[in-house]
């Protein structure tokens, strides 16, 4: 039996029966039906939808019953398996109909049989998580990398025994007929609906551009969900960069690959590679972070035009053997890339870009990222006869969606925003705690923690301390460690400590903890209950303006005239807060306070602009108001579990 879109999300949904709580939302059955225009028609459409809406049912279904080929694209991996393994057969036994599906990852997710083959890592630890995946090459149906938890996914041996665009040796490898790459992709050619992340679709198109044959399956639509992403991730996919751990590498497989002809001038070749990178990390400033290339060029030309010299050098004698092997010729390539890269990295007058370099505590990046991406993306959206549909929590900034449209030169897609369903006004409260140093002072975090204490007393919850950048988290971990006692036996959790996925589950299960956090907590973390009752955050997230995708946008913005802190650092730090805030109400039985410790939303007149991102929740600068709000709610709480 086939139901209509109103059907399927009414009072009697097939949906109820698979979905323990379901409830009819107008919202969802509003976002499905514009969702199935877009495809039947073809056009562009662009969605926020607050949590609680159901967004992922909402397009799900009329991709699923459209009958077009349709290309879904998350986020994140996580997300990715989410949406496949859980979302998708729900709602299919829902349909009732037949869909050929397939879940589609990048080709360094999936085992490489032939590496696998000649892995041969040096480290004890990774030795032992060599023999697990050895022993799982026989288990596997798709060699996905997921299914192997028992192998932590930043282990050492990954990059041995999985393959690269570069290093694939493609038809001409001996197990090409056992590649499970080759088997995903198939499947995904042959399936009515894919499941990609949003890396991958973004690697394709750059291929594209490139003049490349893409590799995903031709479709009809494509779904981009968490679509506030794709902006940033843009600007890097048409960019061009180079890492020391990528080349570092590329140096071990030539020598295991060459290990037969110990070639005495390829020997030393490698070696003065291998050095010249050395040089140039010791070379990079120390302290990690993003650095603008042009600032600190002075200490690494010299360094970076030995290690391209010693490329070149590499690359022709790797050149005079490529025949004696697959392996050795595809090294080869990979060696030339690299220094034509590096030619473009150093130089000023190649490109209309912004050179920065990325410092992390065992490596350096190099990188060039383009200033705008909105005509090359307006051409590749318009290349095809397709649906494209982009939709995430934080799209618009209130009304407004421009400052997501301009970057992506969507400027004539129509945009809808439906607001979360939840009653925010009486479940969420925003409280401005009086009395905050302005952000720069030295003394800001310390007073930050200083007024989570009080909240602690009148919640038996789990709190949230977001922070805006990892000095500030550093800073905050001092301060609870010095305290320990005041948190009066809460589990206190910090970023750094463990892997996030580990932490969010130990917070979970604790009920009680208090998690302190940046960046990579503000978005796609979900606490459901009163495991989560207070989201703390301490500033306005603004990005740094020494940050090279800020700079990169305001270079442009400038250059075309405009006003880059109205145009693009307001609005992209009230999206970024939105991100953070919608971590405290996911469910509708939720409730809780966001806590900003930023006096600026007070002070300064575009302060306004993130409480209005906040609306409909109430703001309040009163600590008992904050003491009856969370009091009541957990009484009323208690009451209902009694019952």
């Amino acid at each position: 039996m086939t139901h209509s879109l109103t059907e399927f999300f009414a009072e009697n949904s097939p949906l109820a029966r698979h979905l323990p709580g379901f409830q009819p939302r107008a919202g969802q059955a509003w976002m499905a039906e514009a969702v199935a225009e877009t495809i039947a028609e073809r056009k562009h459409l662009i969605v926020e939808a607050g949590t609680g809406t159901g967004k992922t049912f909402a397009y799900l279904l009329p991709a699923l019953q459209s009958g077009c080929r349709t290309i879904i694209s998350t986020g994140t991996r996580a997300l990715q398996d989410q949406l496949y393994h859980r979302d998708l057969p729900l709602i299919s036994k829902a349909v009732g109909r037949p869909v050929t599906t397939a879940l589609l990852k990048g080709r360094s997710n999936y085992l490489c049989l032939q590496r696998l083959e000649i892995a041969a890592p040096d480290a004890p630890e990774a030795v032992e998580d060599l023999a697990e995946v050895c022993s799982w090459q026989h288990r596997t149906v798709s060699g996905d990398r997921a299914e192997l938890t028992a192998v932590p996914e930043d282990s050492v041996v990954w990059p041995l025994v999985t393959s690269t665009v570069d290093n694939c040796l493609g038809q001409q490898c001996p197990l090409y007929s056992k590649c499970f790459v080759v088997k995903a992709r198939r499947k995904a050619q042959e399936a009515d609906l894919v499941v990609v992340n949003h890396h991958l679709l973004l690697a394709d198109l750059a291929m594209k551009e490139s003049g490349f044959v893409e590799f995903l399956p031709g479709a009809d639509a494509i779904i981009l969900d968490e679509a506030h992403q794709i902006p940033d991730l843009a600007a890097q996919f048409f960019g061009i960069s180079l890492g020391s751990r990528e080349l570092e590498r590329v140096f071990d497989e030539i020598d295991a690959a060459t290990l037969a002809y110990r070639d005495k001038e390829l020997v030393k070749r490698v070696d003065r590679s291998r050095t010249a990178v050395r040089v140039l990390r010791v070379a990079a400033p120390r302290d990690q972070g993003r650095y603008e290339l042009s600032g600190v060029l002075a200490e690494l030309q010299t360094p970076l035009n030995r290690l391209l010299a010693a490329l070149m050098d590499l690359a022709q004698v790797l050149e005079q053997l490529a025949h004696a092997s697959m392996e050795i010729a595809k090294l080869a390539e990979q060696v030339g890339s690299a220094a034509e890269r590096l030619s473009h990295l150093c130089s000023d007058d190649t490109w209309d870009g912004l050179r920065w370099l990325d410092v992390n505590p065992r490596s350096i990046r190099l990188h060039l990222t383009p200033l705008d991406v909105s005509g090359t993306m307006r051409n590749l959206l318009n290349t095809g006869h397709q649906a494209w549909i982009f939709t995430s929590a934080t799209l618009a900034v209130g009304e407004d969606f421009a400052h997501f449209t301009s970057r992506l030169g969507l400027d004539d897609a129509p945009g809808l925003r439906f607001p979360s369903p939840y009653a925010l006004e009486r479940r969420g409260l925003v409280y401005l705690p009086p009395g905050m140093p302005a952000p720069s002072d030295s003394e800001h975090t310390d007073r930050m923690m200083e007024a989570v204490m009080p909240l602690l007393e009148m919640t038996d919850g789990g709190v949230f301390c977001l922070f805006t950048s990892h000095r500030a988290l550093t800073a905050a971990r001092r301060w609870s460690k010095s305290r320990r006692r005041r948190f009066r036996g809460r589990p206190l959790l910090a970023q750094g400590t463990a892997p996030r996925d580990d932490l969010l589950q130990r917070f979970r299960e604790h009920g009680n903890a208090v998690l302190l956090g940046t960046g990579t907590f503000w978005e796609g973390v979900d606490v459901r209950g009163s495991a989560l009752t207070v989201v703390a955050i301490d500033k306005l997230p603004f990005a740094s303006p020494a940050d090279p995708m800020t700079m990169a946008r305001v270079e442009f913005i400038r250059r075309q005239g405009g006003n880059p802190f109205s145009e693009h650092q307001l609005p992209q730090a009230a999206l970024t807060l939105k991100q953070g805030a919608g971590r405290l109400l996911r469910d509708q039985e939720d409730y809780g306070v966001i806590m900003l410790c930023d006096p600026r939303v007070r002070s300064k007149a575009y302060g306004k602009l993130f409480l209005e991102c906040l609306q409909p929740m109430p703001v309040t600068d009163q600590l008992d108001e904050v003491a009856r709000f969370l009091t009541a709610h957990e009484q009323t709480q208690v009451a209902r579990v009694g019952s």
